[in-house]
């Protein structure tokens, strides 16, 4: 039983660790600030391999991994074993589990605003903006390009 719970709870901090890179998406701190928007013409566009790991499913791995190996029956030293082995053994998998499942891809963009200045954007692979299509780099945190509906 004990088990079978640190697998869910494992399981379900891990799908939190998906990086966000849809275009249609802003964080709470991002609503009512002002940013920079300039327009644009798409030079080239790639696919790109996005890894969003941030060090989380090691930490929360290693602590539930310690909390299962400290209830190993016997005497308090094999408690105090098992909750090392388990810290360890959990790092590793919470590591993994992370990587796994925050990897996804996206479109790399290289853009040339209106004064011949080049950018580059990554973002999610929705939309897919063709090379020589007219967009608006939204600058902020994350950056990112959407149509420009002035030219259609």
């Amino acid at each position: 039983m004990k088990r079978a719970l640190f697998l869910v709870a494992t399981s379900l901090s891990m799908v939190a660790c998906a990086p966000n890179v849809r275009t249609d998406s802003y964080s709470v701190g991002s609503v009512g600030q002002v940013n920079r928007t300039v327009a644009a013409t798409v030079i080239s566009v790639r696919t790109v391999a996005i890894d969003g790991t941030r060090g989380g499913g090691a930490a929360a791995g290693a602590a539930m991994g310690g909390i299962a190996g400290s209830q190993m029956g016997g005497s308090d030293a094999a408690g105090a074993i098992g909750a090392v082995g388990g810290i360890v053994v959990g790092a590793i998998a919470g590591a993994a589990m992370e990587k796994s499942a925050s990897k996804s891809s996206g479109l790399e963009y290289v853009v040339q605003t209106e004064n011949g200045n080049l950018m580059t954007v990554v973002q999610g692979s929705d939309p897919v903006f063709a090379e020589g299509a007219s967009v608006l780099v939204l600058y902020g945190s994350p950056s990112r390009i959407i149509a420009d509906p002035r030219r259609k």
